[in-house]
């Protein structure tokens, strides 16, 4: 046992998880603007291998592993963060307006399942700000921007679709020249907005419509739900066809409980939320291959999220067709090293495989 699980997580896990989460990217973001630490960090945790280094919609990659929107939500910490062995660093969600999210608490953790259930509700420090914030801000690996429609609380009017549009929009308008590429979050599970909106194929064609006319220089992602099936991958299928800026896709929590847990429903059933972790691997890994199946190939990239702890897990998500992945609650769970863990891991299964790099494996599962 690693002394991170031995002494220092039974010693966080006496705090409040939220505590804990804001404390890590605030102490992040103070020990990432000091080169020498970020050096020796990185001499630490990153494996420098071709083997692993890959390119995805023209962008190249250190490594397959990323880090999954949610964490630092502001972009505060990138630097710290890219220092921990990670090939990209995905951001936010971010909303055009500052948003506090939903009422506390709202980060859970269920240690039988390591898993979390996440009720934040999409804070962050809102586009203008976090656009300023990257402008004055260098990045080594990388960066995806992750953007959402404004969560602006349980008692707000509902948004009409105009608003809707428009709130993403302006988003776009200050962030897309800030990173590398961007997600489009269209399927928050924990804002009402979030769940059915885009499940529509006219709104999704209507939102690209009005994507379309704003030069994104980047390559672009949506982030769906996995809860609609196969029609609904079909439907997304067909509805972005037309719209090249769209590069690929990643699927996102489902809202509430839909995945079997360990942990009792006495334990959970008051605690709002979606659950992140290890038991959302079997669900995200079904989307994933159903996906690949039907995509084009030579035009869409999948990346992979969701129960993400081993290399083992990282290459089923690659052979079943992701080209990246990412992870989030591991860190939680197994310690800063995890990222580390498994590229090293991952070079041992493409020394099993006779693989030479990564991308040989995409979808070497799912033919």
């Amino acid at each position: 046992m690693t002394l991170y699980k031995s002494l220092i997580r039974p010693l966080l896990f006496q705090c409040d998880p939220e505590w804990i989460h804001h404390t890590t990217i605030q102490a992040g973001r103070i020990l990432g603007s000091s080169r020498p630490i970020r050096h020796i960090l990185s001499t630490k945790y990153h494996i420098q291998d071709p083997r692993l280094q890959t390119k995805v919609c023209g962008i190249p990659f250190q490594n397959p592993i990323g880090l999954a929107a949610g964490y630092d939500k502001s972009g505060e910490a990138i630097p710290f963060l890219e220092s921990l062995g990670f090939g990209h660093i995905e951001i936010g969600s971010i909303s055009a307006s500052l948003s506090h999210g939903n009422p506390k608490p709202r980060l859970f953790r269920l240690p039988q399942d390591q898993a979390v259930i996440v009720h934040y509700g999409l804070q962050n420090d809102g586009a203008e700000t976090i656009a300023h914030r990257l402008t004055h801000r260098h990045h080594n690996h990388p960066l995806g921007i992750n953007i959402v429609k404004t969560n602006r609380g349980i008692d707000a009017p509902a948004d009409t679709e105009d608003d809707i549009l428009t709130d993403y929009l302006t988003s776009v308008r200050l962030l897309k020249n800030k990173g590398d590429y961007l997600t489009l979050n269209l399927s928050c599970p924990n804002t009402e907005m979030g769940r059915d909106f885009f499940a529509d194929k006219e709104h999704i064609v209507r939102f690209l419509q009005a994507l379309s006319s704003e030069n994104i220089p980047c390559p672009v992602f949506l982030k769906v739900s996995p809860i609609y099936g196969i029609p609904y991958i079909e439907t997304l299928l067909e509805a972005t066809e037309d719209f090249n800026l769209i590069s690929g896709f990643i699927f996102n929590l489902a809202p509430g409980k839909t995945v079997p847990l360990k942990t009792t429903p006495q334990t959970w059933q008051t605690m709002p939320g979606a659950v992140a972790g290890k038991p959302v691997k079997e669900q995200m890994n079904t989307c994933i291959k159903e996906l690949y199946q039907r995509m084009n190939k030579d035009r869409y990239h999948i990346i992979g999220i969701g129960g993400i702890s081993t290399a083992e897990d990282a290459y089923e998500k690659i052979q079943l067709g992701a080209s990246l992945v990412q992870l989030l609650t591991a860190l939680i769970y197994e310690g800063p090293k995890v990222v580390h863990q498994i590229n090293e891991g991952l070079c041992h299964l493409l020394n099993r495989d006779g693989l030479s790099s990564i991308s040989q494996a995409i979808g070497t599962k799912n033919q």
